[in-house]
């Protein structure tokens, strides 16, 4: 038999029923579902473990080895201490057409919207939908019906970021368009290095071109006077065809020259982004004066150079990335919510539709996944550490190429010096061979060798002199080209620099 039960004469059950008391054990599906959704957050929200950003291990200097006159900061616009109109303007050209750094500028464009998509991720989605559906059903009563419904309604979706998950996202891209926006600038400073350096290379070319050209008019008197001597009778033919294949050797660098003249100007035209052809010519090699040498105090250098700030930055999206790859292991709340108007004529679902909705939320944890988050984690995590390794190693490495421009300007200066006593005592040498041979006290072979030793010289005094100019420009791109971590400069319109902190 079944159990008893006690009711009212109106049929309903009394409060102390056994029907009344199992109804009330029985857990209502809302009730259940909250207090599983908070045991679950309980028990995920356990502390994370933490592994710390360690500092950078990066010695600084306590000040240059080569001494400087003055510890002061280079000119944003340094290569106008030059003082030469035509570099001027070259650098001004390859800074606005040159292909390498419109390239790099759109790719700042690019992760200006990946920030912007990251951003979105924070922000509620509001989507809506439309359109006939057209259905054949059999009905309860065995028969087919056909039937149209016409509906439009709107969806929301929001993730609440309970961990932190999408701010550390946000962050993550916002490091890495601020680290596009320094190597942007630092593709500025290279380019305009680069063209300084191939203009200074281009006026030594050409003053070595006018000294062969000068050379081998030279040669040419030279071997007119040897004939001369030779069919007078006052020298052998081993003058006269020596004489002769000098003349050759001068011909054959005059050529040589020219091809790399050629040359360099076309590189420098790519490079300017116009079509390759002559370029105009400013200040004489031996005109242009190298600036004094200044340099800033090696602590400020971190600050200074646009490579170390994408370096730094880089190492900031590497630790917001880690986070939200260590975030991905914590559940996550979504909310969402619909409504949807139908109706099965156009008429109706104007005039009098049915109106469908729902209100929801959701928690998602991970399980298992075989180890895919926790590996996800650990790949960002070595990531983050590649990243501050990359900024010490570039740390160093600026530090050595301002040492390094330093002691050459130091060296080239003591070089060029010397160079010039060699190249006049070697014009003095040949103007005492030339008069000996001239008046019979010595032979053709003396003045031979003086005027190579004369040419030698000369040349290279103009090669010491184009390799002071490349140390000064050498110099200016190590300390950062007068680039400042968050303002603005010539070479390149740079945006303030945050670091994202954790």
């Amino acid at each position: 038999m079944g159990p008893s039960t006690s009711s009212k004469p109106d049929g309903s059950a009394q409060p102390n029923s056994p029907a009344r008391l199992q109804a009330a054990s029985q857990p209502r599906p809302i009730a259940t579902a909250a207090l599983l959704a908070a045991l679950l957050l309980a028990g995920c929200a356990s502390p994370r473990p933490t592994s710390p950003l360690p500092p950078p291990a990066v010695e600084t200097p306590a000040a240059w080895r080569t001494p400087i006159a003055e510890a002061q900061d280079i000119d944003a616009a340094w290569w106008r201490r030059f003082n030469d109109p035509v570099l001027d303007a070259l650098v001004a050209q390859a800074l606005q057409r040159n292909a390498d750094l419109a390239t790099a500028r759109a790719r700042v464009a690019e992760y200006e919207a990946r920030q912007r998509v990251a951003a979105a991720g924070l922000s509620p989605t509001l989507a809506l939908s439309a359109g006939p559906a057209r259905a054949r059903a059999r009905t309860p009563a065995g028969t087919v019906s056909e039937s149209t419904l016409l509906q439009a309604g709107v969806q929301a979706a929001w993730e609440v970021d309970l961990w932190g998950r999408l701010r550390s996202l946000e962050a993550a891209a916002l490091a890495q368009l601020q680290g596009q926006r320094a190597a942007a600038d630092a593709a500025a400073l290279s380019i305009a290095a680069t063209t300084a350096n191939g203009y200074f290379n281009l006026r030594s070319q050409d003053a070595q071109l006018d000294l062969a050209r000068a050379t081998l008019a030279s040669r040419e008197e030279s071997l007119r006077r040897a004939q001369r001597l030779f069919e007078e009778g006052y020298s052998s033919r081993l003058d006269f065809v020596q004489a002769e294949a000098e003349l050759h050797t001068a011909a054959g660098a005059v050529a040589q020259l020219e091809r790399a003249v050629a040359q360099q100007e076309n590189a420098l035209a790519v490079l300017a982004g116009r079509a390759p052809g002559p370029l105009p010519r400013g200040m004489s090699l031996q005109a242009l004066q190298p600036p004094a040498a200044v340099a800033g105090l090696p602590s400020s250098l971190l600050r200074r150079r646009p490579d170390l700030a994408q370096a730094e930055q880089a190492v900031a999206a590497a630790d917001a990335a880690f986070a939200a790859a260590r975030d991905q292991l914590l559940p996550a709340l979504n909310l969402s919510a619909s409504a949807t108007y139908q109706g099965f004529t156009l008429h109706q679902l104007l005039d009098a539709p049915t109106l469908l909705w729902s209100v929801g939320a959701s928690v998602l944890a991970p399980v298992f996944q075989g180890g895919r988050l926790r590996a996800q984690a650990d790949v960002a995590q070595a990531q983050r550490e590649q990243a501050l390794h990359g900024y010490e190693q570039a740390a160093r490495t600026a530090f050595a190429e301002v040492d390094n421009a330093l002691a050459s300007i130091a060296s080239l200066r003591v070089q060029a010096a010397e160079a010039a006593l060699r190249r006049d005592a070697a014009l003095q040498a040949l103007r005492i061979a030339r008069n000996r041979y001239r008046n019979g006290y010595a032979s053709y072979l003396e003045e031979l060798d003086a005027q190579r030793g004369s040419y030698a010289a000369e040349q290279g005094v103009l090669q010491v002199q184009g390799a002071l100019l490349a140390a000064h420009v050498d110099l200016a791109r190590a300390l950062g080209g007068g680039w400042r971590d968050g303002g603005e400069t010539p070479v390149s319109a740079s945006r303030d620099m945050v670091v994202p902190r954790q």
